[in-house]
Protein backbone atom coordinates (compact mmCIF):
# COMPACT_ATOMS: atom_id res chain seq x y z
CA UNK A 1 0.00 0.00 0.00
CA UNK A 2 2.13 2.66 0.88
CA UNK A 3 5.57 2.70 -0.32
CA UNK A 4 8.69 1.91 2.30
CA UNK A 5 10.24 5.77 0.83
CA UNK A 6 6.89 7.04 1.32
CA UNK A 7 7.75 11.23 2.41
CA UNK A 8 5.05 11.62 4.75
CA UNK A 9 5.99 15.10 5.58
CA UNK A 10 5.74 15.66 1.81
CA UNK A 11 2.48 14.03 1.67
CA UNK A 12 1.08 16.05 4.73
CA UNK A 13 2.04 19.33 3.33
CA UNK A 14 0.79 18.75 -0.38
CA UNK A 15 -2.49 17.66 1.02
CA UNK A 16 -2.82 20.92 3.79
CA UNK A 17 -1.93 22.81 0.42
CA UNK A 18 -4.22 21.60 -1.58
CA UNK A 19 -7.12 21.61 1.17
CA UNK A 20 -6.37 25.62 1.64
CA UNK A 21 -6.05 26.36 -2.08
CA UNK A 22 -10.07 24.89 -2.64
CA UNK A 23 -11.21 26.59 0.64
CA UNK A 24 -10.17 29.69 -0.82
CA UNK A 25 -11.15 28.96 -4.08
CA UNK A 26 -14.67 28.36 -2.34
CA UNK A 27 -14.64 31.16 0.00
CA UNK A 28 -14.68 28.67 2.94
CA UNK A 29 -13.16 29.15 6.45
CA UNK A 30 -10.31 26.38 7.48
CA UNK A 31 -10.34 27.47 11.15
CA UNK A 32 -7.40 26.54 13.90
CA UNK A 33 -9.55 23.82 14.93
CA UNK A 34 -10.40 22.20 11.92
CA UNK A 35 -7.17 22.40 10.12
CA UNK A 36 -5.72 20.65 13.57
CA UNK A 37 -7.62 17.87 13.01
CA UNK A 38 -6.91 17.70 9.45
CA UNK A 39 -4.06 17.36 10.25
CA UNK A 40 -4.27 14.89 12.85
CA UNK A 41 -6.18 12.01 10.44
CA UNK A 42 -3.08 13.16 8.41
CA UNK A 43 -0.65 11.85 10.40
CA UNK A 44 -0.65 8.53 8.85
CA UNK A 45 -2.48 6.59 6.27
CA UNK A 46 -4.93 5.17 8.83
CA UNK A 47 -8.23 5.78 9.76
CA UNK A 48 -8.96 7.39 13.01
CA UNK A 49 -12.38 7.70 14.66
CA UNK A 50 -14.13 11.25 16.39
CA UNK A 51 -12.39 9.87 19.66
CA UNK A 52 -9.05 9.32 19.01
CA UNK A 53 -9.31 12.50 17.19
CA UNK A 54 -10.60 13.57 20.51
CA UNK A 55 -8.29 12.17 22.57
CA UNK A 56 -5.37 13.83 20.13
CA UNK A 57 -6.90 17.14 20.72
CA UNK A 58 -6.81 16.70 24.45
CA UNK A 59 -3.43 15.89 24.65
CA UNK A 60 -2.51 18.91 23.44
CA UNK A 61 -4.92 21.60 24.27
CA UNK A 62 -6.51 20.33 27.23
CA UNK A 63 -10.49 20.21 27.63
CA UNK A 64 -12.30 19.99 24.36
CA UNK A 65 -15.67 18.78 23.92
CA UNK A 66 -16.86 16.00 21.35
CA UNK A 67 -19.14 18.64 19.63
CA UNK A 68 -16.07 20.51 18.65
CA UNK A 69 -14.89 17.02 16.73
CA UNK A 70 -17.82 16.31 15.29
CA UNK A 71 -18.40 20.10 14.13
CA UNK A 72 -14.71 19.98 12.48
CA UNK A 73 -15.45 16.31 11.05
CA UNK A 74 -18.70 17.56 9.32
CA UNK A 75 -17.13 20.21 7.95
CA UNK A 76 -14.40 17.81 6.28
CA UNK A 77 -16.78 15.77 5.04
CA UNK A 78 -18.94 18.11 3.49
CA UNK A 79 -15.98 19.64 2.16
CA UNK A 80 -14.72 16.41 0.66
CA UNK A 81 -11.33 16.74 2.82
CA UNK A 82 -11.54 13.47 4.14
CA UNK A 83 -13.63 10.60 3.41
CA UNK A 84 -15.64 8.15 6.23
CA UNK A 85 -14.49 4.46 6.29
CA UNK A 86 -17.38 3.02 7.20
CA UNK A 87 -16.59 -0.28 8.44
CA UNK A 88 -13.97 1.67 10.82
CA UNK A 89 -16.52 4.08 11.28
CA UNK A 90 -13.32 6.46 11.12
CA UNK A 91 -12.19 9.13 9.04
CA UNK A 92 -9.33 9.62 6.14
CA UNK A 93 -7.85 12.54 4.37
CA UNK A 94 -9.00 12.16 0.64
CA UNK A 95 -5.71 12.90 -1.61
CA UNK A 96 -8.13 14.76 -4.20
CA UNK A 97 -10.55 17.27 -2.43
CA UNK A 98 -10.61 19.60 -5.34
CA UNK A 99 -12.78 17.13 -7.25
CA UNK A 100 -15.48 14.21 -7.13
CA UNK A 101 -14.52 10.67 -7.42
CA UNK A 102 -15.16 7.05 -6.14
CA UNK A 103 -12.99 5.52 -3.97
CA UNK A 104 -12.49 1.92 -2.48
CA UNK A 105 -10.72 1.52 0.44
CA UNK A 106 -8.31 -1.29 1.29
CA UNK A 107 -7.75 -1.49 4.56
CA UNK A 108 -4.83 -3.82 6.31
CA UNK A 109 -6.51 -5.66 9.03
CA UNK A 110 -3.02 -5.72 10.60
CA UNK A 111 -1.03 -2.47 10.76
CA UNK A 112 -4.34 -0.75 10.49
CA UNK A 113 -3.07 1.34 6.78
CA UNK A 114 -5.95 2.11 4.57
CA UNK A 115 -5.12 3.25 1.22
CA UNK A 116 -7.45 5.15 -0.86
CA UNK A 117 -7.73 3.85 -4.38
CA UNK A 118 -9.64 5.38 -7.75
CA UNK A 119 -10.52 2.83 -10.11
CA UNK A 120 -13.27 4.01 -12.18
CA UNK A 121 -13.54 0.68 -14.09
CA UNK A 122 -14.97 -0.59 -10.28
CA UNK A 123 -17.08 2.31 -9.82
CA UNK A 124 -18.51 1.54 -13.84
CA UNK A 125 -19.25 -2.11 -13.18
CA UNK A 126 -21.05 -1.45 -9.78
CA UNK A 127 -23.00 1.60 -11.71
CA UNK A 128 -23.90 -0.81 -14.74
CA UNK A 129 -24.84 -3.92 -12.43
CA UNK A 130 -27.06 -1.66 -10.63
CA UNK A 131 -28.26 -0.56 -13.43
CA UNK A 132 -29.35 -3.66 -14.45
CA UNK A 133 -31.07 -4.93 -11.51
CA UNK A 134 -33.06 -1.41 -11.52
CA UNK A 135 -31.45 -0.15 -8.61
CA UNK A 136 -31.03 3.20 -7.87
CA UNK A 137 -27.72 3.95 -6.06
CA UNK A 138 -27.43 6.47 -3.18
CA UNK A 139 -24.07 5.98 -1.68
CA UNK A 140 -20.84 4.45 -2.70
CA UNK A 141 -18.73 2.38 -0.81
CA UNK A 142 -16.13 -0.29 -1.36
CA UNK A 143 -14.04 -1.05 1.66
CA UNK A 144 -11.84 -4.41 0.96
CA UNK A 145 -9.72 -5.83 3.85
CA UNK A 146 -6.71 -8.23 4.06
CA UNK A 147 -2.97 -7.44 4.29
CA UNK A 148 -1.12 -4.92 3.05
CA UNK A 149 2.02 -5.64 1.40
CA UNK A 150 4.50 -4.48 3.84
CA UNK A 151 2.75 -6.33 6.30
CA UNK A 152 2.68 -9.47 4.02
CA UNK A 153 6.36 -9.96 4.14
CA UNK A 154 6.84 -8.96 7.80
Amino acid sequence: MQQRDHDHDQCLSEALDRVQAVCAERGLRLTEVRRRILELIWTSHRAYGAYDLLEMLRAERGRVDPPTVYRALDFLLEQGFIHRVESLNAFIGCPLPDRSHSVQFFICDHCGTTHEGQDRTITKALERSAEAQGFRVQQKIVELRGLCASCQTD
